[in-house]
């Protein structure tokens, strides 16, 4: 029995991961949830299912906190360590880091301190905290949750890591897939978060849209697994069937293929390096099916390339590159730019970043650097609006 803490309870991940535990109570026991708060009926629901205390309950939201805690006969922890806190307090086999953004940093490196296995959906961790996230991680303790990253996990199991030529990164393309950066001028926040092929929250969704997902995936994979971002191809796959692929020397590529669907890669991750039946439909080869690869258009679609550089440059720009796209994002929300000057945000951000101080070696230094990279972008994101 895998005891289980679930970061970002109610969101997509989370929701989804409660499902898995749902069908899989003789292997799974959930000790503890953590959530924003927008949504204290659903902590509640999920607390009671689970047979939770209210001390087993981490909302950032102080008055969804309170009302939680009525709700459970106590005090749940509030407050916006409060995930930290719940990670540290209640000892689990795996943490599941869903949080959304890099304020799930203090997460990750929490959890694997606590010398539980960190089944990561929370990329932004990785990216931002980089080194020092890596340097907290003792072998076989960070397992990927995101479905390309469980893909070329599994794709690696089956060659010697000296033989691995390159790595093979799948995107779907998103909803503007095929689209030139003219014709996503007028893009709306509406058309921005509806995805052809996932349904994932709102962050994820419009991060795929502008394919900074993709840039940030492609960070997370060089640092996962110490690989040179020059080796780490990106195609586009409309489908979304064929969820990333490995390339060894001898010529073979093995790739990871399931319907579009998070159950499978959570499933994994929480019983990694096992597997849990039935966690979602196979592939049905018995009727017809086309997939796709195509290269991505890097002028319509400039994030990739760009966290390609930043991954190579290290320290502290990719952190950058993370903090300047989520002020973008709600700048874009706001209707302050354009969809397309999201990245172009992010890009006037980095061109000035060359006077950061060295890569960072604590976590105060990384917060520093994320914290001058949204004034920075918020100053970035003002000029473009008049453009």
């Amino acid at each position: 029995m895998k005891r289980i803490v679930i970061l970002g309870s109610t969101g997509s991940i989370g929701t989804q991961a409660c499902e898995v535990i749902r069908a899989n109570r003789d292997t799974f026991e959930v000790v503890g949830i953590a959530a924003g708060g927008r949504d204290p009926e659903a902590i509640i629901a999920q607390a009671k299912e689970f047979g939770l205390k209210p001390d087993q309950v981490a909302v950032q939201n102080g008055e969804s906190a309170k009302k939680v805690g009525e709700a459970l006969g106590g005090t749940a922890i509030s407050g916006e360590q409060a995930a930290r806190i719940l990670t540290e307090a209640h000892q689990a086999d795996v943490v599941l880091n869903a949080l959304v953004g890099a304020a799930g940093l203090s997460s990750t490196l929490a959890a694997l301190r606590s010398g539980a296995v960190l089944a990561l959906a929370n990329k932004e961790s990785l990216v931002a905290g980089g080194q020092v996230v890596l340097r907290e991680a003792p072998e076989g303790a960070l397992v990927p949750v995101d479905s390309e990253h469980s893909a070329m996990a599994q794709a690696l199991r089956a060659g010697r890591r000296e033989d691995v030529a390159s790595f093979v990164l799948t995107a779907s393309g998103g909803p503007f897939r095929g689209q030139t950066r003219e014709q996503m001028w007028d893009v709306t926040p509406k058309q921005a978060v509806t995805h052809p092929t996932w349904s994932m929250g709102t962050m994820n969704t419009i991060n795929s849209a502008t394919m900074v997902n993709k840039g940030l995936e492609l960070i997370e994979a060089s640092l996962l697994f110490d690989v040179k971002p020059s080796l780490i191809d990106v195609t586009v796959h409309p489908q979304s069937i064929v969820h990333s692929m490995v390339t060894f020397v001898d010529g073979a590529t093995i790739a990871q293929a399931s319907p579009p669907s998070m159950k499978m890669p959570i499933a994994h991750a929480l019983a990694w390096p096992g597997r849990v039946a039935g966690a979602q439909p196979a592939l049905d080869f018995s009727t017809a099916s086309e997939w796709t690869f195509e290269p991505l258009d890097d002028d319509a679609f400039p994030a990739v390339e760009l966290a390609r550089q930043v991954a190579a440059q290290g320290d502290p720009y990719p952190a950058i590159y993370n903090a300047a796209n989520e002020v973008a994002v709600d700048a874009f929300f706001d209707g302050q730019i354009r969809f397309p000057q999201i990245v172009d945000t992010i890009k006037e951000v980095l061109d000035g970043a060359s006077n950061y101080a060295a890569a960072p070696s604590s976590v105060e230094e990384i917060l520093a650097v994320d914290a001058r990279a949204r004034r920075e972008a918020a100053a970035a994101a003002a000029r473009l609006s008049g453009a």
